[in-house]
């Protein structure tokens, strides 16, 4: 049968590049290192926990718990959502207990009654052996001027800070012996200062446990590996036993949320089995640029997903330029208990042959089915649905042990995985992909606006944008963007628009095809001009070219780029044999036919968690694939899952972590639907009987014209809503809420965002739910939260007995059982 099959593929055009992955070149079980994120957790529940636990993060950096540097990330409170969600380690930012930056030098007395306060709290946190000190942050030009050039000033200073670092070193192990400490933490990797360090360190007994420093130039990309192989040679000319590298901070602006670009990063720290936390250029609680509002993935979340789906050991890949920056860059894994090969590749534009050696025909027979899916660039604030599939093909291994897997049309902002399984029998599906194209706005026809350059090599905290250029300015009546189109048949296309909109509220354009009759494009608001989102719309087109005009209407919008594509019903298939299991599972591919991936065999205890992504709320369709019934949990609740019939399950907008155990052979869980809302309960702000204060506000952007607003802050404000449920049970409640609290400490970089909690009162039953700042006071999001509701009336409670709650637009409750 193998002899029918496509043999290893010829050696393809020059234009082509090659990028080999070696399965008979282990380098030691995969890590997951590279995924941390310095003040990626902004409170407990931002991000979400459906956000957080897929990505098994194995590091975050925070502020000391009342720490003034920013409003919110403090260690100790974020570590609840970050332990209950598999986290690893919390690096307490021990300097960052100070309000201004760079820090005020009020002399190392003072920071000494700092570090006593700090320490006393970890060792009385949960998990306290899970807290990382790290006391000083870049000291090569914060308080100690290491940088400086003059050797004699050099000297002086750095005698200085090694006094310093014995001191508070032995200050945090007079309190707590067992304490991990990190250092020294500068903004680069210095060869001049760490001899003087580690050879005084081992000297006086106050060597980190934990090596620390920071890459923060694209440069990085060039000589990280050059940095990490000196420190390596250092530690064993010194006699130094070798320590955890920690790089917790790594990566620029333009590098965040761009799957293509975070490729490059990822693959040489987890080749190095090194720690690295993505750098915190603007606003905490989204894991570093990855994560739309609080539940919401964005390409750069798929990456991170993928990564912490690869399992098993790392093996060797040889990219066509080695630590160069902007080009082709990848890793792998291997996982002989699963019979998976996992291969992730982005950074460039153009054809890729991905070249994978040493198949074991003992692991994957004389054939394997090579499916590739894509996670392209979303912007920032952009949601990403589940990656398309671009193919799914059955392929021979050649007699050498290899399989050369072709890629193209890649993007260059774009992350590709390949997952090689073995074949069985059958013909896998082929992948359904539409149509699709992109267009620049910077290279269409702009009336009044400006074609600005973004982040660049040169310009690297510059923010991401497609094609490194946007068109903005566009702030008067006439100002509007043409963009000449052509599609190849009569139907409905899919538009996206990724754009900024930072003028404080939502901001609207009038899009006409053709110079027909206008609709309405509202934008949500954004970070800022630059800190991209995207607007899904559909639009009917004929075959052939079109004008599509965006223009301007109400305040500005910039705009980047759109993408037609053409319009499919939504279905998904989320693959059982690349889900998060646990327990009593075991792999058959012995039948390739449908998704091609092969069944996961759930036994007693044996458990599948999928990640399913919603577009919004509401219910979708969910189907299990499977030999016999399964349980799937959703949500609090417990259903049983017939084999091939269908269920009306609520989902939130976002990521939905659907749980699958029983005794079955699970292939897939199909996913369809646009998200009904039939079934579900509204209830307006005005429907609510408020008290203490809590008074209805008029909105023109709140859904029925007011909200809720002056909300909590006492104990006697309350917001209270009934709500009849046809049954009891597990339902989901929706609130729609708007608020924009910060804190402006006057950081160079940083939007210090405030989030603010309600206490949710349901059955006398109470939860704290926090709700992250929507960037404007006029944009209103989503939150779902879990409930419980008898048949029958209900009351649905909201208030804050200390601080503001958030404005409330509206609720909705829906069973999680449509």
């Amino acid at each position: 049968m193998a002899g029918t099959l496509p043999a290893a593929q010829p050696a393809r055009a020059a234009a082509a590049q090659s990028i080999t992955v070696d399965l008979g070149a282990a380098e030691g079980k995969v890590m997951h290192g590279a995924n941390g994120a310095l003040y990626g957790l902004g409170d407990d529940g931002v991000p979400s926990d459906a956000a957080l636990a897929p990505l098994k993060i194995t590091s975050i950096s925070q502020k000391p718990d009342g720490g003034l540097q920013h409003p919110n990330g403090d260690a100790i409170a974020v570590s609840k959502s970050f332990f209950r969600n598999g986290g690893g380690d919390v690096n307490v930012m021990m300097q960052d207990i100070y309000q201004h930056w760079p820090y005020e030098d009020l002399g190392i007395d003072d920071y000494l009654t700092k570090v006593d306060s700090i320490v006393q709290k970890v060792n009385a946190a949960d998990h306290s052996d899970r807290f990382v000190y790290i006391p000083f942050n870049e000291p090569d030009w914060i308080w100690y001027g290491l940088n400086t050039k003059d050797p004699a000033a050099y000297e002086k200073n750095r005698d200085r800070f090694l006094a310093d670092w014995k001191t508070v070193y032995q200050r945090i192990r007079s309190q707590d012996p067992d304490a991990r400490i990190a250092g020294p933490n500068e903004a680069y990797y210095d060869k001049r200062l760490l001899p003087d360090f580690l050879t005084y360190a081992k000297a006086n007994d106050v060597l980190p446990d934990v090596m620390t420093w920071h890459e923060l130039s694209p440069d990085s990309l060039k000589y990280f590996q050059s940095n990490y192989d000196h420190y390596r040679a250092l530690e064993k000319s010194l006699g130094i036993s070798p320590r955890p590298v920690s790089i917790d901070e790594y990566a620029n602006r333009r590098d965040l949320s761009v799957p293509g670009q975070l490729v490059q990063w990822v693959s040489m720290f987890e080749r190095n089995k090194v720690f690295a936390n993505q750098a915190y250029w603007d606003a905490a609680g989204n894991l570093s640029g990855n994560v739309v509002r609080t539940n919401i993935p964005n390409g750069g979340w798929w990456l991170f997903r993928w990564y912490a789906g690869m399992t098993g050991q790392t093996v060797k890949v040889t990219p066509p330029s080695p630590n160069t920056i902007d080009t082709l860059q990848g890793l792998a894994s291997l996982d002989t208990s699963r019979r998976q090969a996992q291969v992730l590749v982005g950074g460039a534009s153009g054809d890729a042959d991905v070249a994978v050696q040493h198949v074991d025909p003992k692991v994957f027979g004389t054939s394997v089915t090579a499916t590739v899916a894509e996670a392209d660039w979303s912007g920032y604030e952009g949601q990403h649905a589940a990656p398309r599939v671009l193919s799914r093909t059955k392929v021979g291994v050649g007699a050498d042990g290899s399989v050369t897997i072709p890629l193209k049309g890649m993007k260059q902002m774009s992350a590709y995985r390949i997952v090689l399984t073995p074949a069985g029998s059958g013909t896998p599906a082929a992948a359904t992909v539409p149509w699709s194209s992109s267009y620049e706005a910077e290279d269409a026809k702009i009336t009044g606006g400006q074609v600005y350059t973004q982040g660049t090599v040169s310009n690297a905290n510059g923010y991401a944008t497609s094609g490194t250029k946007d068109v903005g300015s566009l702030n008067t009546a006439d100002s509007k963007v043409d963009f000449t189109v052509s599609v190849p048949s009569t139907g409905t296309y899919d538009l996206a628009v990724l754009y900024g909109n930072q003028s404080g509220a939502p901001s609207t354009q009038k899009l006409s095809v053709d110079g027909g009759t206008a609709s309405t494009v509202t934008y949500p608001s954004t970070e800022n001009w630059t800190y991209r989102a995207k607007k899904d719309l559909t639009v009917d087109l004929t075959a052939g070219t079109h004008t599509l005009t965006l223009a301007h209407d109400s305040n500005e919008v910039t705009l980047d780029r759109i993408d037609l594509t053409a319009h499919m019903a939504p279905s998904t298939s989320y693959e059982a044999t690349l889900a998060d299991v646990s327990g009593n599972v075991s792999y058959d591919y012995g039948d390739s036919s449908g998704t091609g991936t092969g069944a996961l065999v759930l036994g007693s205890g044996g458990k599948a968690v999928f990640d399913v992504y919603a577009p919004r709320d509401g219910y979708f369709t969910v189907t299990s694939r499977a030999s016999a019934a399964v349980q799937l949990s959703l949500s609090g609740d417990a259903v049983a899952a017939a084999p091939n019939k269908a269920l009306r399950l609520y989902l939130v907008a976002g990521n939905n972590r659907i749980t699958a155990t029983g005794h079955a052979a699970l292939r897939s869980l199909d996913v369809t639907g646009s998200g009904s809302t039939s079934g579900t309960l509204t209830h307006e702000g005005a429907q609510a009987t408020l008290a203490g204060g809590a008074r209805l506000v008029d909105s023109a952007y709140a859904s029925s014209g007011t909200y809720i607003g002056w909300l909590g802050n006492s104990a006697s404000s309350t917001a209270t809503f009934t709500v009849d449920a046809p049954r009891t049970g597990k339902y989901v409640l929706v609130v729609q809420y708007g608020h924009n609290d910060r804190r402006d400490n006057g950081h160079a970089y940083n939007t210090d965002i405030m989030s603010r909690t309600a206490d949710i009162t349901v059955g006398g039953r109470t939860q704290t739910v926090t709700f992250k700042n929507t960037w404007s006071w006029d944009d209103y999001w989503t939150l779902g939260v879990p409930v419980e509701l008898k048949e029958g009336s209900n009351t649905v409670t909201f208030g804050n007995a200390s601080a503001w709650a958030p404005n409330i637009d509206r609720i909705q409750v829906a069973p999680v059982r449509g």
